[in-house]
């Protein structure tokens, strides 16, 4: 049961306000594998399929171009999990394949520019 003051109060009440915000997109940044002479395409292309999930296909296609060109985009993705896939690169170790070989490949991160 209300009383007179309770539902008075209840027909002055304005209507809740509903705000609908759609969240902001984050940034997208590249992560970019660097090419260098110490490391073999196997060893290149295991990477990229175990840290990126890439197809034997996709990997030997990045594999190739990252040495041709220099660099390949291997990602593109938010700045948290691009830094974390920079790391990854970076942390995958030496290619055994290689005597002269001291660490893993070099990879950095970009935004990426429209």
């Amino acid at each position: 049961m209300t009383s007179t003051i309770e539902a008075t109060l209840l027909e002055q009440a304005p209507e809740a306000i509903v705000v609908k915000t759609k969240p902001r997109k984050q940034p997208p940044y590249h992560v970019i594998l660097m090419d260098d002479d110490d490391h073999t395409y196997e060893y290149v292309i295991s990477m990229l399929r175990k840290l990126f999930g890439c197809s034997e296909m996709k990997a030997f296609q990045l594999a190739s171009e990252v040495d041709q060109s220099g660099q390949v985009v291997v990602d593109t993705t938010t700045l948290e999990r691009a830094e974390f896939k920079r790391d990854q690169v970076h942390a995958f170790g030496r290619d055994w394949r290689i005597n002269r070989c001291q660490g893993s490949m070099s990879a950095t991160i970009r935004p990426a520019v429209d």
